[in-house]
């Protein structure tokens, strides 16, 4: 497989040191999308186990170069404005696109023309789980009908560093669970765009971005990133707890989330896929 990646930050520097792991989906061909002036940069820090790894590594630094590389599978990782700027023309482009930042679909005028640019391109907009599981299950009752969905989202709080909860409490000093937001999956998706991918993932597979229910919570006692949610229908009840341990790299970010993405590439790539 010829995989692009859109971004070269904490994730995607995640995926390609999950790419030369003993199981991991086989990319032969890489190309990195990156902002226009970091080539030199980039190049320089690129681990060498992965060029040991990739048979041809290629950096660009605009959207037309990487299709005109002719990649198989491009995964978004570099943010809510890269979602804006570069898939919907790599959709029209008929390549499959894995979003990582999901939470850019909480806009409606964005998720209309990324639907009808991957209508037009006959290509996939491919939304993986992220930090979050049970998303199969809340799919299936989705579609058996009705779904209440509420998720609570718990995170040290220098996970919200930089976030609207900044202004709400000092973070430094907190000594309790805080709760920093309480609302729907559409407004925490487009308030807090790197620490509420997991409620606009709930909210696409589930009852929808208003009709989700959303708290985030500062709590200087959570081991990790800790994602709680419950789903109710007629079919069944089903309460879910994941406690995540943070990325290396970004304390916003959960370290599943790297290997979601990674077993969406596996996806594609499989003969056999669960």
């Amino acid at each position: 497989m010829h995989l692009g990646l859109i971004g070269f930050g904490n994730i995607a520097r995640g995926i390609v040191d999950g790419l030369c792991g003993a199981c991991a989906p086989e990319v032969e061909r890489l190309t990195l999308l990156i902002s226009e002036g970091q080539t030199a940069a980039i190049d320089a820090a690129f681990p060498e186990a992965a060029r040991r790894q990739f048979a041809d590594i290629s950096i660009v630094e605009r959207c037309d170069a990487l299709l005109a590389a002719g990649p198989d599978l491009i995964v978004e990782c570099a943010g809510q404005n890269a979602v804006r700027d570069s898939v919907p023309a790599v959709l029209r482009a008929g390549v499959d696109v894995i979003v990582v930042s999901i939470g850019a679909l909480a806009d409606p005028v964005l998720y209309e023309e990324l639907r009808a640019a991957a209508t037009d391109g006959g290509a996939r907009l491919i939304l993986p789980a992220g930090a979050v599981g049970g998303i199969d299950i809340l799919k299936a009752l989705q579609i058996g009908g009705d779904v209440t969905v509420r998720y609570r989202g718990t995170k040290p709080p220098a996970a919200w560093a930089g976030t609207p909860a900044a202004a709400q409490c000092d973070l430094a000093a907190l000594s309790a669970p805080t709760t920093v937001f309480s609302g729907d999956a559409r407004a925490a998706a487009t308030q807090f765009p790197k620490n509420a991918n997991v409620a606009a993932t709930l909210a696409l597979a589930g009852a929808g971005f208003t009709a989700t229910s959303v708290e985030l919570v500062a709590d200087p006692s959570a081991p990790g990133n800790l994602h709680e949610f419950t789903i109710e229908s007629e079919l069944a009840t089903v309460s879910v707890q994941i406690a995540n341990r943070p990325s290396s790299g970004n304390a916003k970010t959960s370290q599943t989330t790297i290997y979601s993405v990674l077993r969406a590439i596996e996806h594609q790539a499989g003969i056999i896929v669960i």
